[in-house]
């Protein structure tokens, strides 16, 4: 049924991909926008650009014959336009404007890493770039926590964006960022799809290892989504649809120093039941409440499923004056299930309703003042909320269930930055913040209610020195960050440091270490808690069952790029103590067990990117070792992570044709690791299970393909038309397997990953 359904769509698309190309209307201007132009200069002369975004917005320049020189091309650019083009060190280009004397570049990036819009800045970060984002394999729009997972060492064990794990360590254990506000909600449907409009975003950052000592949290990672921080020149808008959800944005200039940026985004699929939204049902909401009550003795029906979300986001940019600059943020996301249970007692038809809801709120006032050209200063005060609740009724026994979890964060944050000269640059800061974490649960037969409150109340202080040689061949930052966590009186130092040595134009080492702690993390009471969807719980350290998480990591790469080819290997090795098994979601003899312990994880991260003209492979390979230490578990010995994944291999190409994009890319991972049971099966009453993490599940494989067209509507206006097929092979993949004891019967529990998936996409932008 699902194959027919892909070939009817994949019909309907080549219909009207026909029909777009016949009314299309083609616009042949002599002139082209320069930052579309960049890449395929630096492919034919082996440079890398750097520069501000907003100083190529909106330039045109004349393309010249590919046979002139680098220089005769520059010199035309400079006289053709009001842009500076300086050559650093023989194959690095800064882009400046002539009358701005004192602007600040990005860090130089090696552009077009793995695809289009992907770049590496030479600190090691990895930066998308909604914007300039071209085709991924599965994906035609720029979903940023899909995307980042075709980069080497960060995966998903569950197919999900809201369970990302960067080096072996859990999601709670990631910081997430939106315009420098803390976000503890990432996906919609329950974490299949993004919850942030990736078309309302600037830029993301992905950091590994070596963070700046300015931020905090995040002992394994930091994902940092940024949105514009200045008025563009002009309105900028776009509007789209895909099988799954609607959406528009819009960046409105109110005058040259004003801006008002809206987006807004609402799901379709309480309107229009696709075939793409009943794979995602069925994929998310396997082995849940909803579908194991059409399982009872008791002839339980679930009907009325009624599921939607949104998100709605704004921005106001004022830049009072020159020196001056005032950005107000706010971010609100929303996902909704309802759905009602049947049942026939005592001969009568009876029905309840059930449902869970999940939100998070997120609002920011940033005021940036630069004092003098050298010395500037930034203070930020944000506000973040998350909600999960659920109410489940049991209408066999008469019972309702009530859930909740809320999270309220508020934080001031001060930052000031101090260039010394032109090689070295200090920043200090401080940040205070206080997050309080209530936990309700409420039974009515028999009547319980427990409330608990918590709240935790943070210090910090850091200062960073930046260096940059004038060859901008080799950079230094080195910094610390001193926490007080104030509950549970702890102090925490924790030194970061980020070196990069470039020896020749072509080859560069990084070397990357760091200290990181956190004073929260989702833990799991029951398997079925918030009717088995959304069962993770936000709690704060207690400093006893729940300890503060600390981490240090170090790293050394190298990095090797020439003639449009990039070599990079990276070795590191993380141990995070403080983790509970609570959090790590264990589903064996250690599910009801409550321990801490700590987790090592090494190995290695290689990237391998090749272009040719308008052909572009890559690929992604990551080693490691990941163990778990719990003193009180399996005698002291060591044993494997939920998350030990030995080999993850993605191999994956696109090809550009006049206005076409294809993308094909292959996913494969060792299966996770799973516990097995033994003979005899059940001793003493309990699941007889063999020795935890011992055996590994079938390895995973997955192949998708994407295909995009572009066609001009008309002057300013032009549109996309996308199509995506995710696991073209529909291979059926186990990423998870445990087993339930009922009575004396036992049995054995896999969720699937997602089987062939459809989607098409249709955007206009303006």
């Amino acid at each position: 049924m699902i194959k027919k359904r892909v070939l009817t769509f994949l019909t309907f698309f080549c219909f009207f991909l026909s029909f777009q190309c016949v009314i299309a209307q083609e616009n042949q201007e002599n002139k082209v926008l320069l930052s579309k132009l960049l890449p395929k200069i630096q492919k034919q002369y082996d440079v890398v650009f750097s520069y501000v975004d907003k100083v190529l917005v909106n330039v045109l320049v004349t393309p010249q014959a590919k046979t002139i020189s680098l220089e005769a091309l520059l010199d035309g650019f400079e006289l053709e336009t009001n842009l500076r083009f300086t050559l650093i060190n023989g194959r690095y280009i800064a882009i400046t404007v002539f009358i701005d004397q004192i602007q600040e570049l990005d860090e130089i990036y090696l552009t077009e890493y793995i695809a289009s819009g992907i770049s590496t800045n030479r600190t090691g970060q990895i930066t998308v770039k909604p914007k300039n984002f071209g085709i991924l394999p599965g994906v035609t729009e720029p979903d940023v926590l899909l995307t980042i997972q075709a980069l080497p060492g960060i995966s998903s064990i569950n197919e999900t964006v809201s369970n990302i794990n960067i080096r072996g360590g859990t999601n709670d254990q990631n910081i997430l960022l939106w315009d420098d506000i803390k976000m503890y909600q990432s996906g919609h449907f329950f974490g299949l799809i993004s919850a942030f409009n990736p078309y309302f975003l600037n830029k993301v950052t992905v950091t590994k290892n070596g963070t700046s000592a300015k931020f905090g949290d995040g002992v394994s990672g930091m994902i940092q989504m940024q949105l514009d921080e200045h008025p563009n020149d002009t309105l900028i808008a776009g509007a789209g649809l895909n099988l799954i959800h609607a959406d528009g944005f819009a960046k409105i200039q109110l005058n040259k120093k004003m801006e008002v940026q809206v987006s807004a985004r609402r799901s379709i699929t309480d309107l229009v039941e696709t075939p793409t939204y009943a794979i995602y049902f069925d994929r998310i909401f396997q082995d849940t409440d909803i579908t194991n009550n059409n399982q009872d003795t008791n002839n339980t029906t679930t009907t009325n499923r009624d599921f939607y979300f949104y998100d709605m986001s704004t921005k106001f940019i004022y830049d009072i004056s020159k020196t001056d600059n005032l950005q107000f943020s706010f971010l609100n996301i929303y996902n909704d299930l309802s759905y009602t249970e049947e049942a026939t007692l005592n001969n009568q038809r009876q029905a309840v309703n059930s449902g869970i809801t999940q939100r998070n709120l997120a609002a920011g006032l940033t005021y940036n003042r630069e004092w003098t050209p050298s010395f500037s200063t930034q203070v930020q005060l944000y506000a973040s909320t998350y909600n999960l609740e659920a109410t489940n009724f049991n209408i066999t026994d008469n019972q309702r269930l009530f859930q909740e979890n809320d999270l309220a964060d508020s934080s001031i944050k001060l930052h000031t930055k101090y260039r010394i000269n032109e090689n070295f640059t200090i920043q200090n800061g401080y940040q205070f913040a206080e997050i309080g974490i209530t936990n309700i649960q409420d039974v009515s037969n028999p009547q319980f209610r427990s409330d608990r409150k918590d709240v935790m109340r943070n210090h910090a202080v850091y200062s960073e020195l930046n260096f940059v040689s004038d060859s901008y061949r080799t950079l230094v930052n080195i910094g610390f960050r001193a926490n007080q966590y104030g509950k549970i009186d702890q102090f925490r130092f924790e030194p970061r440091l980020n070196f990069r040595q470039q020896f020749s134009n072509h080859f560069s080492v990084l070397v990357l270490g760091e200290y990181k702690s956190q004073s929260i993390s989702q833990v799991i009471d029951l398997q079925n808690d918030f009717l088995g969807i959304e069962k993770r719980r936000w709690t704060l350290a207690n400093g006893t069952s729940v300890p503060l998480i600390e981490s240090k990591q170090a790293s050394i790469g190298v990095q090797y790029t020439k003639n449009n080819l990039l070599i990079s290997a990276e070795a590191y090795i993380k141990k995070v103590d403080g983790i509970t098994t609570r959090s790590q979601g264990f589903q064996n003899q250690f599910q009801f067990v409550n321990a801490v312990g700590s987790y090592t994880a090494q190995g290695i991260d290689v990237l391998f990117n090749k272009k040719w003209h308008d052909f572009n492979t890559w690929m992604s390979y990551s080693f490691s070792k990941n163990d778990y230490d719990f003193m009180s578990l399996n005698n002291g010995e060591s044993f494997p992570n939920n998350l030990d994944i030995t080999h993850n291999l993605t191999l994956g190409g696109t090809y550009t044709w006049k206005a076409y994009e294809f993308s094909l890319g292959t996913y494969y991972r060792t299966g996770r690791p799973t516990t097995t049971i033994g003979q005899p099966q059940i001793v003493n009453g309990d699941i007889n299970y063999n020795a935890p993490n011992a055996e590994n599940l079938s390895d995973y494989f997955r192949t998708d393909f994407s295909a995009t067209y572009r066609l001009m509507l008309s002057k300013k206006i032009k549109s996309k038309i996308g199509i995506s097929v995710w696991n073209v092979f529909d291979q059926k993949n186990i990423l998870n397997e445990y087993y339930n004891l009922d009575n004396t019967v036992i049995s054995e529990i896999q969720n699937q990953s997602l089987g062939i998936t459809p989607n098409l996409s249709f955007r206009v932008d303006f």
